[in-house]
């Protein structure tokens, strides 16, 4: 079961997804991102070190590392 946040300010449920990406200069690096459905992507669980938060504005859910 991919791992979901339902957003505040709109009440639309958004699925947590990952995937590698390759950078200008070749090196290679995970992103994650939101999405309004599952897909084979999706992920189970928060990455370590990580927290969600809504963007105030737009409503939209986002990651960032934990704060101290």
């Amino acid at each position: 079961m991919a791992y979901s946040v339902k957003s505040k300010k709109s009440g639309k449920t958004y699925y947590l997804h990952t995937k590698e990406v390759k950078l200008a200069g070749g090196r290679k690096q995970r992103i994650y991102y939101f999405a309004g459905k599952a897909e084979k992507n999706a992920i189970d669980q928060l990455p370590d070190g990580y927290e969600v938060f809504e963007n105030k504005r737009t409503g939209l859910p986002m990651l960032r590392k934990k704060r101290k």
